[in-house]
């Protein structure tokens, strides 16, 4: 007799997943919406249109839902690495991405983030986060087709990718907006309008400002619709009304879309605005981590494939729970960026002392995560705002304001002594707040030590940026390298004279990328570029080798009783890896009984590869040193 043999049919395989996931999503949605009167065919229509979204998925990533089912911290392995790109700044057109996987490949990137392209409103788009239509692309990029064929490339090397979903706001020109702004009432309750400025003076007097330079204020006066219109970011950039479970169903459609296309991260951009009550900064309320939740199990059982970076720059207390926390544990985001991981190391090279940082990331972070993880970055396409609270400054005996002011004042280059070049970003003369823009590069000190032809300064300044890329890579998480930061492109000062650009000074640190830098680099090693790219494809080719990296394994900070040291302990079952770090350019050392007393007893350094001290009672580190040790 011959056995018969029953396969799991599709069908089965998504009736699985909508129980699995049910609790998450639910019982969300009926807190978020149960009294809106559009709630009647709410939940049998998102169950339809999940439905749809799965019968229409390609095979080929409905095999990649599976693997990613039995391989859930695929995101949280050693071999992940990102890159971080413009298209047209990196490649020209999404063509040119496909004849770049190879160098990104090489440099060991496993996951590409590329930076908006979704058809943007035409003009100044806020960098193309002005989304005009979310299920094309911008039309100087390529098609759907384009976008579709180099997601299946990257695919084919193991790379995942990551784009960005706007969730906060539509271009004034999305067809809601029109349908809005000609008065269709359906339409208008996509958006938050008002017909006077009573409301909205109300909410001034507690709601952020975004942008209090270029676009301040959080409301627009439009004549021919006789209404105010919440636009937190600008003008063109309409804030949507979360409120109204219709523009829920849109951008989870939205989002199925994409994930059908082939994307598999999708950074959900401006989460912390998405709901808004009066007498609150409208920023992080608790029904943003509903919708998210929410989104997140729509994702989970139509296209597990795909996994959520939350785009919240805020501080610990808010930015924690944008990865889970209470009942949204392991539920919400995969990722979310370590904001403060990247102000802490910019300020501790400011400053030669890592007493804060270390304060901060003991005090405010818990040593592992729940079904998430960071997404770790020196330098991305925004500013930096210094993200330092003045419970945290008094903590190690500073004066939050004066170290604002101190940091603004050293990268923006003018402080005594400063290796630093960068411009200012949103300088606000009422609140003092001064933000920074500039490449990595330039405010590591590459500028300046070339223009002075200082060959010493110029080896520190590398250094620097190798010792950044070596803590982003050891911390715990995906370190993200943005484009050029890894041939050390410098300031592009020419965003002055676009006049799309020229009233922001964060193109500064968006120059188009020189693969002229490229061929230096494979040319001469010894080169600027050479140095940096040899050096942070080294760093990140031994975090691949490296189990104890695995974001899983606890990150633990310890005092080393030195200022200007960092250490981590990376406690994996197997044992600990000990990453040491000098933030100043003088030599420092540690005991040997300090290390074997945090568990290391082979002096062995996996950057290196080579043993580390004298085999006597301590071990040196140089200037900028980054030491991994088992």
């Amino acid at each position: 007799m011959t056995k018969s043999r029953e396969s799991v049919t599709d069908a089965e395989i998504f009736e699985m997943r909508l129980a699995r996931s049910a609790d998450d999503l639910w019982p969300m949605l009926d807190r978020l919406y149960g009294q809106h009167p559009a709630y009647a065919g709410f939940r049998a229509d998102l169950e339809a249109a999940m439905r749809r979204a799965w019968a229409d998925r390609p095979v080929a990533l409905k095999r990649l839902d599976l693997a990613r089912d039995l391989e859930p911290d695929w995101f949280q392995r050693p071999g992940m690495v990102g890159y971080v790109f413009y298209i047209d700044r990196f490649a020209t057109d999404l063509k040119g991405v496909r004849d770049r996987l190879d160098y990104l490949a090489d440099l060991g990137v496993t996951y590409i983030h590329l930076m908006p392209c979704l058809q943007p409103r035409p003009g100044d788009s806020d960098g193309g986060y002005s989304v005009k239509d979310y299920r094309a692309i911008n039309p100087a990029l390529g098609t759907m087709a384009d976008f579709e064929e180099t997601l299946a490339a990257a695919r084919q090397r193991g790379i995942s990718t990551c784009i960005d979903l706007v969730l906060n706001h539509t271009a004034k020109e999305h067809a809601w907006a029109l349908a809005a702004r000609r008065g269709d009432p359906d339409y208008l309750d996509y958006y938050i309008t008002f017909p006077d400025d009573t409301l909205p003076r109300d909410y001034e007097k507690t709601a952020h400002e975004v942008f209090p330079a270029h676009a301040p204020g959080n409301f627009t006066f439009y004549d021919d619709m006789n209404r105010w219109v919440w636009t937190s970011f600008n003008e063109h950039q309409w804030d949507l009304n979360w409120a109204n479970p219709r523009v829920f169903l849109e951008m989870a459609e939205i989002m199925l879309f994409l994930a059908n296309r082939g994307v598999e991260v999708l950074r959900l951009d401006a989460v912390a605005f998405l709901w808004k009550r009066l007498g609150t900064r409208c920023q992080s309320e608790p029904e943003c981590h509903m919708i998210l939740q929410a989104l997140r199990a729509v994702t989970r059982i139509t296209c597990p494939a795909v996994i959520h970076l939350e785009e919240a720059i805020v501080g610990p207390a808010e930015m924690l729970p944008y990865l889970g926390r209470g009942e949204h544990d392991g539920k919400e985001g995969n990722l979310a960026y370590h904001n403060s991981l990247m102000v802490q190391i910019w300020s501790a090279l400011a400053s030669r002392d890592t007493r804060m940082m270390s304060h901060v990331l003991a005090t405010h972070f818990p040593p592992v995560l729940n079904n998430a993880t960071y997404a770790n970055y020196l330098r991305c396409h925004d500013d930096i705002g210094w993200a330092v609270t003045d419970e945290d400054a008094a903590a190690v005996g500073l004066s939050g304001p004066l170290h604002r002011a101190f940091l603004s004042d050293f990268y923006e280059g003018v402080f005594p002594g400063s290796f630093s070049k960068g411009e200012l970003f949103q300088h606000d003369p009422e609140t003092g707040d001064k933000r920074i823009s500039g490449t990595c590069a330039s405010l590591a000190g590459i500028e300046r030590a070339l223009a002075a032809g200082d060959p010493v300064a110029l080896d520190r300044a590398i250094d620097r940026v190798l010792m950044g890329h070596a803590l982003i890579a050891s911390f715990g998480g995906i370190p993200l390298i943005y484009m050029g930061d890894e041939l050390g492109m410098l300031n592009d000062y020419g965003y002055k004279d676009i006049p799309d650009h020229a009233h922001d000074s964060r193109w500064l640190h968006r120059p188009v990328m020189d693969w002229g830098r490229v061929a230096e680099a494979r040319a001469d090693p010894g080169s600027v570029p050479g140095r940096l790219l040899g050096g942070i494809a080294h760093i990140m080719a031994r975090r691949a080798a490296t189990p104890e990296i695995h974001a899983r394994n606890p990150t633990e900070i310890l005092e080393t009783g030195h200022r200007s040291l960092f250490a981590v302990a990376r406690r994996a079952p197997t044992g600990p890896l000990l990453c040491l770090f000098n933030f100043s350019e003088e030599w420092r050392f540690v005991s040997r009984d300090w290390a074997e007393h945090h568990g290391v007893t082979g002096f062995f350094d996996v950057l290196s590869g080579a043993p580390v001290g004298d085999g006597h009672d301590r071990l040196p580190l140089p200037p900028y040193a980054r030491v991994w040790l088992r």
